[in-house]
């Protein structure tokens, strides 16, 4: 399974994010390309240990459960699927500095490490869980704006 800890991975995603712009369009859901960079930026800094957010009380029931079924094989993320309610965005911002945000975060995870992280609806999570999910969430955002 694929996983953003992969070098070859993270140059892949790269190359998928230089190709957005401030007009690409949602296949699905609510965010434009700006809200879509931001959510994703915010996720990878909780990722890397920057941000905290509270453990939600349905994930603590049924995020191990859900976790495991998203890993479990290659499938895709579902469109329109549950977000963390401080990871939902709206508003508008400088689309190029979060595009490039996005990319510097990305690139950390070349050297990543962070075994204590507890995911706010997942829960504790590996590494290698973290690498193979980021991937799916990143993948996911970016066939949403078609790349």
């Amino acid at each position: 399974m694929k996983s953003i800890l992969d070098k070859n991975t993270v140059v892949e995603m790269i190359d998928r994010i230089n190709s957005l712009t401030p007009q690409s369009k949602a296949q699905w859901g609510k965010m434009d390309a700006y809200q879509m960079l931001k959510h994703c930026t915010l996720s990878e800094e909780m990722f890397l240990g920057r941000k905290k957010y509270e453990r939600l009380f349905i994930g603590r029931l049924f995020g191990k459960m859900a976790l495991k079924s998203i890993l479990k094989d290659e499938s895709r993320l579902k469109p329109n699927g549950p977000t963390h309610p401080e990871l939902k965005i709206t508003g508008s911002g400088n689309f190029e500095a979060e595009k490039n945000k996005w990319i510097e975060l990305l690139n950390e995870y070349i050297r990543f490490s962070n075994p204590h992280f507890v995911h706010p609806f997942f829960g504790k999570m590996s590494n290698d869980q973290i690498g193979q999910y980021i991937y799916k969430h990143a993948d996911h955002h970016l066939r949403q704006f078609n790349h």
